[in-house]
């Protein structure tokens, strides 16, 4: 298979690039490095089978041009920050809807039916159903971030109706592992290099969250493309889930990051129950459907954040990088 991975150089999408290469596909990665790392590809630059395009996705003739002759897209790049996005509007709206249609009609032109899509938990709102599943009744939106993976979601099952393509629409909950970036994991062990005495946290650290590695995320997502999940459903697009059961609490949390890092800070809780606007306080999927076609996850919880912390301390430049 020949494959575009969008986003290719970023935390999940570098995961993929090398588990689709490490498998004999061939692989064009097209990422314009806003967040995404050279490093991360750096294994691959003498593989005759993995190409490089420098690009950006609001430029429809670049992401034309990086399809052709690919029989898949796996549609990663996205404007992530959730915390931020209130300080500029227009940018969940650039990165995450117009980005996705400009992909959209790029397949269209050159006949490409098959697409796989990053969503996220933050499209379930505050769900009153916990753990949360893939047919809960679209909720009202609390943040721009899923409000723009939410219309991304609508494109693309439209486009898979009208056009006879077929979309696997992924929604993570927080993923970890090597290559991580950002997130709440990176932010304390950051402000722990800078000051291991104390530690400031948003909210009231009773927040409930759930975490995947991002090894079990790339096997959930080849697993059920290999199986050709969305082509079996009428409407040629098939959502699930990928999480692990269960959650921890963030002061649970820090407690494992504090433990790998050999500290003991005093924590100051800023109070209340959610850290910033938009931040869901108790978060968790039901990851059933996907777990009915046999995929488990292999990392635990706490095995997620503990990897995720003994990496970044392996790879102190992404704390100055990022």
């Amino acid at each position: 298979m020949k494959a575009l991975v969008t986003g290719g150089a970023g935390f999940i999408g570098s995961s993929l690039v090398a588990r689709l290469l490490g498998r004999g596909d061939n692989v064009v990665v097209f990422d314009n490095f806003s967040s995404g790392q050279p490093e991360f590809l750096v294994a691959h630059q003498d593989n005759p089978r993995f190409r490089l395009i420098e690009g950006d996705l609001l430029n429809g003739n670049a992401i034309g041009e990086a399809v052709k002759g690919c029989e898949a897209v796996f549609h990663f790049a996205a404007n992530a920050d959730l915390r931020f996005g209130l300080e500029a509007p227009d940018r969940d709206l650039k990165q995450n809807i117009l980005a996705t249609h400009n992909v959209l009609e790029a397949m269209r032109a050159e006949g490409i039916k098959r697409m796989v899509f990053s969503s996220t938990s933050a499209v379930t709102g505050e769900s009153k159903v916990i753990p949360t599943p893939e047919d809960l009744p679209m909720p009202v939106q609390m943040s721009l971030y899923g409000a723009s993976k939410a219309a991304a979601e609508g494109f693309i099952s439209a486009y898979a109706v009208g056009y006879g393509m077929s979309a696997l629409i992924f929604r993570f909950v927080s993923i970890t592992g090597p290559h991580y970036t950002h997130g709440h994991v990176f932010d304390f062990v950051k402000a722990l290099k800078a000051d291991p005495t104390k530690l400031r946290v948003l909210g009231n650290g009773q927040q409930r969250k759930s975490y995947l590695h991002v090894s079990d995320c790339i096997s959930g997502i080849l697993q059920t493309f290999d199986n050709g999940e969305a082509e079996k459903n009428e409407f040629r697009t098939e959502i699930f889930n990928l999480g692990n059961e269960g959650h921890c609490y963030v002061d649970q949390s820090i407690g494992w990051i504090c433990n790998e890092m050999g500290v003991k800070p005093v924590l100051e809780h800023t109070g209340g129950t959610r850290g910033w606007i938009g931040d869901n306080p108790f978060l968790v999927l039901d990851p059933s459907k996907i777990r009915a076609l046999g995929w488990r996850p292999q990392y635990s919880i706490e095995d997620c954040i503990r990897d995720t912390v003994r990496w970044i301390l392996a790879n102190p430049w992404v704390l100055e990088r990022r």
